[in-house]
């Protein structure tokens, strides 16, 4: 049940990483961590690897999101969101998630070449966090161009210059959820945003900055990691097209299928953190703080945690990767992607034979989130 993979980048320098520098800096920029096990005690270690990264004068920062906080603040905001996140609330929208992705994968059987992304992998789960949201009247294509516009700067958004066309987004985001918190203050509604509006915490109900702060980071948040995960299904069936058919005959793989495409093809390379003394890690020392970057990509190919880290393994049983991430930051929407990403590729294999990639691998399918286009030619059953 195992497949070689063909020489990719950048999985060749993470091996020559891990196996010559596990732990290296880059010229003046961050520090940056090749091998599974510091990866994971970077990512557990929150006291001394500090999620709030940003350099920023404090009146220049957003409000804080999960993402860039620790604690208190962090717990404080992950436990208002926690429980719509749980396994039985994430189970409960199984069927919804399955007519949505069929009514699009409907769309594309008449088709013998598509863009996966725009067909499929982009607007599925863009509907699904909208209708949790409760903006599912919304534009789901102009949410996506929102998400993609700042999530591919987010770098320049912690540490420099944000871009016009960033700045642009969050404003007309923030000026669609801002009338829509209005509304819903005067028509209390059931959906996550409602009982956010509604919730009232030791220093009384969320702010509209706190309220945006949510919105903003389960739109991104909530697309961007199902949109890897399925983009990064469709290059294993295009690299290993045995498993297209392995799923077909046998669904009940799919559960291994997903967290191996995880780990083969991580949908986040790599993560930030900043540190808040010195510390030494695999015989170096990093001065206080210094930025630095875990290589989750590289890390789930360690060939030391891995047995043939560089093969598919449809099976492959136990499997800690680390493309959720690991401690307190470990990612919230975890059970919503592995159950969007389930679906999907359950549907895919129950109606195509073949789906190839019609162009290259290319330097941008190994960006933050996956490729942004994947052209694919496909073979109906």
């Amino acid at each position: 049940m195992t497949e070689t993979a063909p020489t990719i980048n950048p999985y060749d320098i993470y091996r020559h990483l891990r196996e010559t520098a596990p732990v290296s800096k880059i010229g003046d920029g961050p520090w940056q961590i090749a091998c599974h096990r510091d990866v994971n005690t970077v990512l557990r270690n929150h006291e001394t690897f500090s999620s709030e990264v940003s350099l920023r004068p404090v009146e220049d920062r957003q409000t804080p999101t999960m993402l860039f906080s620790d604690p208190p603040i962090h717990h404080r905001l992950r436990k208002l969101v926690s429980r719509a996140f749980k396994p039985s609330h994430i189970e409960q929208q199984r069927d919804q998630i399955t007519r949505s992705c069929q009514q699009l994968v409907s769309q594309i059987l008449a088709e013998t070449e598509v863009d996966l992304v725009s067909a499929l992998a982009a607007p599925l789960p863009v509907m699904v966090i909208a209708k949790m949201l409760g903006v599912e009247d919304g534009n789901m294509q102009v949410f996506k161009n929102w998400s993609d516009a700042i999530f591919s700067n987010i770098a320049d958004i912690l540490f420099a210059t944000p871009s016009p066309e960033a700045l642009l987004a969050a404003d007309e985001m923030d000026h669609y959820f801002l009338d829509k918190i209005a509304f819903i203050r005067q028509h209390p509604q059931p959906h996550l945003l409602g009982r956010l509006i509604e919730t009232k915490t030791e220093g009384g109900y969320l702010s509209d900055d706190e309220l945006l702060s949510f919105c903003r980071l389960l739109l991104i948040a909530g697309n961007e990691t199902t949109t890897g995960l399925i983009t990064a299904s469709a290059r294993v069936f295009h690299a290993f097209p045995a498993t297209l058919g392995q799923l077909n005959l046998d669904p009940s793989l799919t559960t291994t299928f997903i967290e191996e495409a995880l780990r083969f093809y991580s949908p986040f390379s790599a993560t930030v953190r900043r540190t808040t003394a010195e510390v030494e890690i695999a015989g170096q020392k990093i001065p206080k703080g210094e930025l630095v970057l875990p290589l989750i990509a590289s890390a789930n190919r360690d060939q030391r945690v891995f047995e043939q880290a560089d093969q598919f393994n449809i099976a492959r049983n136990p499997n800690p990767h680390l493309a959720f991430g690991f401690g307190i930051h470990f990612c919230l929407g975890a059970h919503l992607a592995r159950l969007e990403g389930e679906i999907a590729v359950n549907c895919l294999a129950r109606h195509f034979s073949s789906i190839r990639l019609t162009e290259p691998e290319s330097p941008e399918m190994y960006g933050l989130g996956g490729p942004k286009r994947l052209n694919v030619s496909l073979q109906v059953c």
